[in-house]
């Protein structure tokens, strides 16, 4: 079957969500040759060049929204960081350092249901800055905006919107109870008719089992998001998931390659809580299926850095 299913793959085809759900039934016992065939699909697939992008914390805490793995909800109490959105000058400065280190991407990202009002029209404004620089193509998440909010953002040089489903469908309301994944869809679609790429992904670990990665890696299928991130869960204390016991480095594998399967032509981008991952499993994530990568510190949990990521990248065989 494996063999079978790469080769339909490699030919132009696709997996069906019953063979998807087939494939992972052989996880533990046949893992290797399942990790091997996503390696091919992912070296004659996906792109050989490795995407890193960056991000800025913008705008920090006090979130109405009740989502249980987030440190910035204001329904828990944490110790993430609270303030505005940060200013003009710090904005340019961060883009710039990583303009000066050869990251591709950029994006601001802002707790909050949505940006809005003035502090949209400020975003936006950094936002043309940073265009007029030109080198990094510019993204951003902002949360649950509609189509004229969006097509400011566009206006402005923001190519690419980042709105994660963040899990299954039938996982999600166990979650999240003060918005739904139909919202997301609604403005995941409004930035596709603003003229924006997408990227979508969400968090593993958060106590999900494999046949809801394999429904929410199907979910994803629907949407078509040129880049998928997979954040894994770094449980924080002051949340409701503070003591969610943590997935091991072979379910992180074996969920990428199944990924691979599903997605094998986008990329797919690891973002945070992989820092826990031992060097010799973070190559072999990027040898199976991740070839982006969001780098330096994510948000409220640790990511890695630009130059290990780069390292790793070239060992697994990608260009920079």
């Amino acid at each position: 079957m494996i063999q079978e299913l790469k080769e339909r793959l490699l030919s132009g085809g696709d997996i069906t969500a019953d063979e998807a759900y087939a494939l992972a039934s052989l996880l533990p016992e046949r893992r290797e040759e399942i990790h091997q065939a996503a390696a091919e699909l992912t070296r004659r697939l996906a792109s050989q060049t490795f995407d890193t992008c960056s991000i800025v914390n913008a705008r920090s805490g006090r979130c109405p929204e009740d989502c249980k793995w987030c440190a910035q909800s204001a329904h828990y109490k944490t110790s993430a960081d609270v303030y505005p959105l940060i200013s003009r000058e710090h904005c340019l400065q961060v883009a710039q350092l990583n303009r000066q280190g050869g990251v591709r991407r950029f994006s601001l990202v802002t707790a909050g249901r949505k940006m809005q009002g003035r502090d949209l029209e400020r975003a936006c404004d950094y936002y043309r800055e940073m265009a007029a620089e030109g080198e990094l193509s510019l993204c951003a998440s902002m949360g649950l905006l509609n189509r004229q909010e969006l097509e400011q953002l566009k206006q402005s040089g923001v190519t690419r919107y980042h709105c994660n489903l963040e899990t299954a469908p039938s996982f999600f309301p166990s979650l999240c109870s003060t918005h739904s994944i139909e919202e997301k869809l609604q403005t995941i679609a409004a930035a596709r008719q603003a003229g924006m790429e997408i990227c979508s992904g969400g968090i593993i670990g958060m106590g999900e089992s494999m046949d809801q990665r394999i429904e929410f890696a199907l979910f994803l299928r629907e949407i078509a998001p040129a880049s998928i991130p997979i954040n894994i869960l770094a449980p924080i204390p002051g949340t409701p998931l503070e003591s969610t016991p943590l997935i091991t480095e072979e379910e992180v594998m074996d969920t990428v390659a199944l990924f691979r399967f599903i997605h094998p032509r986008i990329s797919l981008r690891f973002a945070g809580g992989r820092a826990r991952l031992s060097p010799e499993a973070t190559l072999r994530c990027f040898q199976i299926g991740i070839n982006g990568a969001i780098v330096g510190d994510l948000l409220t949990t640790l990511g890695a850095t630009l130059a290990t990521d780069k390292t790793t990248a070239l060992q697994a065989g990608y260009h920079l």
